[in-house]
C-alpha cells in the first residue's frame, strides 16, 4: 500500500536516474516529481552525483526544492548493504575522491558481467549497455535491455531469470568497502548517513537489530522507514528499529523507472507518529 504525502511538503528522498540504473534523465526524473506533487527530492543514484548538477537545475524551473543525495554500497558482514547520504557538501575533495573509487568498482563490475555474457554473442554489449545508461555505468538493468533488444530474450525479466539474477552468470559481486568507512565518507562531507530501506536485505530479525547497532555505532544518524511499496508489518518494525536506536527517520519511493505503482515518485506509506524526521537536521531545515 503506497498513500500520497499529505498534508505539503511532500518530501522524496530516495531515487534514481539515468545516471545510475534508473530510466529517466535527471531532468525528467525531477519534472516526473513535480508533476506528481514533490515538493523536496533527493536524487540518490548509486555511487555517484553525476546527476545532481542537471536534476537542481530542472528543480529551480519548476519550484522544486533538490537535497543533495547519493546510495553507496558497503558491506556488513558478508552482506551488501546500501547507505544513502544525504545534505553532504558535494564539493567535498576526500567525497569525491571516495566517489571516484566507488565508480570505478562499479566499472570492474561491469566488465566482468560483460566477460561473463560473452558466450551469449551480442555485438558491443558493454557499449550497447553504457549507452542505456547515458555514458556512466551500466548495471544489470541496462545489460537486461540490451539483451531484449537484441532478441536473446523477450523481456527483462527473462534476462533476469536466466542470466543476471542470483547465481546467474551476469550476478557479479562487486568489491565494497565496509560499512564504517561509506558512514564516515558522508559524515566527512557534512551529510548524514542513512540506512536503506532496512527490509530489503532478507536479514532475520535479530541480524536486522545487530545491523542497525553496529550502523547507529558507525557514525549513522537516519534510517528508512517509510519506502513505497512495504507492508504495514514492515513500516512497524522498522519504526521500532529507529526508536531502538534512537535514529532520524527517513523515507523514500526508491523510484527507478515509470509504470510501477508500487515505487511512484511520492507515493510514500505516511511515518508512524512519535519519529524525528531526517529533514529537520538539514542544513536547511524542511518544517512539515
Amino acid at each position: 500500500m503506497t498513500i500520497p504525502q499529505d498534508p505539503k511538503p511532500c518530501i522524496d528522498l530516495h531515487c534514481h536516474s539515468t545516471a545510475s540504473d534508473g530510466a529517466l534523465t535527471p531532468e525528467d526524473l525531477v519534472a516526473r516529481a513535480a508533476e506528481q506533487g514533490v515538493s523536496h527530492l533527493a536524487l540518490t543514484d548509486h555511487d555517484t552525483i553525476a546527476g545532481l548538477a542537471q536534476a537542481r537545475a530542472r528543480g529551480q524551473e519548476l519550484g522544486l526544492s533538490l537535497i543533495s543525495g547519493v546510495e553507496l554500497s558497503c558491506v556488513w558482514r558478508s552482506h551488501t548493504i546500501h547507505v544513502v547520504g544525504l545534505d553532504f557538501d558535494e564539493a567535498d575533495s576526500a567525497f569525491l575522491e571516495a566517489l571516484a573509487q566507488q565508480n570505478e568498482n562499479r566499472w570492474q563490475r561491469a566488465r566482468l558481467i560483460a566477460d561473463r555474457l560473452a558466450r551469449l554473442k551480442v555485438d558491443g554489449l558493454l557499449e550497447k549497455a553504457t549507452a542505456l545508461a547515458g555514458g556512466d555505468v551500466p548495471g544489470r538493468p541496462h545489460f537486461a535491455q540490451v539483451l531484449v533488444n537484441a532478441e536473446v530474450v523477450p523481456k527483462t525479466a527473462h534476462a533476469f531469470k536466466r542470466y543476471l539474477g542470483s547465481g546467474k552468470p551476469g550476478d557479479v559481486k562487486a568489491c565494497w568497502p565496509e560499512l564504517s568507512e561509506v558512514v564516515q565518507w558522508i559524515t566527512d562531507a557534512g551529510g548524514i548517513a542513512v540506512l536503506a530501506h532496512p527490509r530489503k536485505y532478507r536479514l532475520t530479525a535479530t541480524r536486522l537489530r545487530e545491523l542497525t547497532a553496529d550502523f547507529r555505532r558507525a557514525g549513522g544518524r537516519a534510517i528508512e522507514v517509510s519506502v513505497s511499496g512495504q507492508s504495514s508489518g514492515d513500516l512497524g518494525f522498522v519504526a521500532e528499529l529507529a526508536r531502538r536506536e534512537q535514529l532520524l527517520a527517513s523515507q523514500g519511493s526508491d523510484f527507478h523507472f515509470p509504470g510501477a505503482p508500487w515505487c511512484e515518485l511520492g507515493r510514500i506509506m505516511k511515518m508512524p507518529e512519535g519519529l524525528e524526521p531526517v529533514w529537520h537536521h538539514f542544513r536547511q531545515p524542511v518544517n512539515a
